[in-house]
């Protein structure tokens, strides 16, 4: 499994989804856990929504510089 993959495919479907957007901030492991259908190991787990939270605040920090300059 490649986990970067992995982080790339949940972001664009929290990014697509609100109601998943949600879930993820109340429960991130459990959400990926679902958005994965496959039971992980912890150490994993935690790697793939750590990566999924940077990935969403990289995203979030592009959007803001972006309408600065409008």
């Amino acid at each position: 499994m490649d986990i970067k993959e992995q982080i790339e495919a949940i972001v664009e479907k929290l990014q697509a989804d609100k109601g998943l957007q949600a879930q993820f901030k109340q429960d991130p492991v459990k959400a990926v856990e679902k958005l994965l259908g496959v039971d992980l190991p912890d150490d994993i787990l935690e790697k793939i929504v750590a990566g999924v939270k940077v990935s969403l605040d990289d995203l979030s920090g592009a959007v803001d510089r972006l309408k600065k300059l409008f």
